[in-house]
């Protein structure tokens, strides 16, 4: 038993002001304590911090003495999820509220808080309540002859600010049979992308579409690059010696987006309840379309429609801009 403990329950055996009409274990405390100064404010709260202690700690050695388990696990349970509890108290008390509960023919999985409140010394800081996050799915159709495939649904909010998403690092678009896979992939703004060369052949992956414009130079088979996207958009990925090979990067500025399998299906995660403009980019869409969506619960039956208007480039570019022509099996 802690000193504390000890002190406190001398002193409720030889206080002289006790009221006779409250029993000894109960739910207040015996003894009358005045307060008139912060002095003795601290004093009551570390003394009716004590009283808890005693009182489950006694009167679950009690209700174990009449065989009532239940009460005794309950109480026992109770005193164990007391804050900042004696290491040689807790480790008394545990192995019987084990075997008290096991009696009672249950296991602890909840443990009931405590039936005596104590006053604070300080008041407890208010509790966050974590959003409620739903899914917002649904089917992207169109694209033309490419199909909907590979669009990239953004939702941001119109009754508050959207957040800047937290920057990842996205392994990785790969160069592989002078092809980036995937041929779209959609990344946060901030994320760093690391590009391999999985080709027994050199590449030279750039882009010109600004302000993401960047060159990584010529790497060879095995090697690595990397880049960091800052602003959001779409952003091309080409190779300056492989004129056939095209992808795309799509750099978001929400934390809400998703992209669409072959199919055109897609599901945003972990969207707060609120009102959002919803956008869908596709890269042979002339006219990314939008649409206002209210987010109260899951939802899973959207429907969108993307064009596929976009006309190919006259010619691919080199990584100056000029046009260029490709060279014999590539």
């Amino acid at each position: 038993m802690s000193t504390a403990l000890l002190a406190l329950t001398l002193l409720l055996t030889a206080a002289p002001k006790v009221d006779a009409g409250v029993p000894w274990l109960a739910e207040s405390m015996p003894l009358q304590l005045a307060v008139r100064s912060p002095e003795d404010l601290a004093f009551k709260a570390a003394a009716e911090r004590e009283y808890l202690i005693f009182n489950l700690l006694t009167s679950g050695k009690l209700a174990w003495d009449r065989g009532d388990f239940d009460g005794a696990a309950t109480r026992w349970e109770a005193l164990l999820r007391t804050p900042a509890l004696p290491a040689d108290l807790f480790a008394l008390v545990r192995p019987l509220a084990t075997q008290a509960r096991a009696r009672a023919g249950g296991e602890g999985a909840s443990l009931p808080e405590p039936a005596i409140t104590m006053t604070p010394m300080e008041p407890e800081p208010p509790q966050k309540v974590a959003p409620t996050l739903f899914a917002v799915a649904g089917v992207i159709t169109g694209g033309g002859t490419h199909g909907p495939g590979g669009a990239v649904v953004v939702l941001r909010r119109t009754d508050g600010a959207t957040p800047k998403p937290r920057a990842t690092r996205v392994k990785a678009v790969v160069q592989k049979n002078k092809r980036f896979m995937p041929h779209v992939i959609a990344v946060p703004v901030g994320a760093t992308v690391e590009f391999r060369n999985d080709d027994e052949l050199f590449h030279n992956v750039f882009s010109l579409s600004k302000p993401n414009d960047f060159d990584l130079g010529l790497y060879k088979s095995g090697a690595q690059r990397e880049q960091v996207f800052s602003t959001p958009g779409a952003v091309q990925l080409l190779c300056n010696i492989h004129a056939s090979m095209n992808g795309w990067i799509f750099v978001s500025d929400s934390p809400w987006f998703a992209q669409a399998d072959g199919n055109g299906r897609f599901t945003v995660k972990n969207v707060p309840a609120g009102q959002y403009e919803l956008e869908v980019w596709h890269e042979w869409s002339t006219q990314p379309p939008k649409q206002q969506v209210k987010v109260s619960g899951v939802m899973s039956e959207l429907r969108l429609v993307v064009d596929g208007e976009r006309r190919a480039p006259a010619f691919v570019p080199d990584k100056s801009g000029k046009q260029r022509q490709p060279q014999l099996g590539y």
